[in-house]
């Protein structure tokens, strides 16, 4: 009998250490893509922030535009007035 427990108890270790190594593994597996992932992510949060127009940049384009219409306009009100 003590040694059908003991049988037992030593299956039973061996089977919840084989779970805890591979529950530690898929564990380590999982963590290192998710920090593969979050490196790529901030890369991106990166490459969007270096290829968007700020609104200081917009807005200067913008006026840049607006200068030139007026000038436009101008040329056409005298091309107007003279004729």
């Amino acid at each position: 009998m003590e040694m059908l427990s003991m049988e037992i108890t030593v299956a039973w270790t061996g089977g919840l250490t084989l779970f805890t190594g591979l529950f530690a593994y898929i564990a380590h597996e999982k963590f290192s893509d998710l920090a593969r992932i979050t490196i790529l992510l901030n890369r991106t949060r990166e490459e969007i922030a270096r290829d968007t127009a700020t609104k200081a940049e917009v807005a200067r384009v913008t006026d840049h535009i607006d200068q030139r219409f007026n000038r436009l306009e101008e040329k056409i009100d005298q091309l107007i007035s003279k004729g």
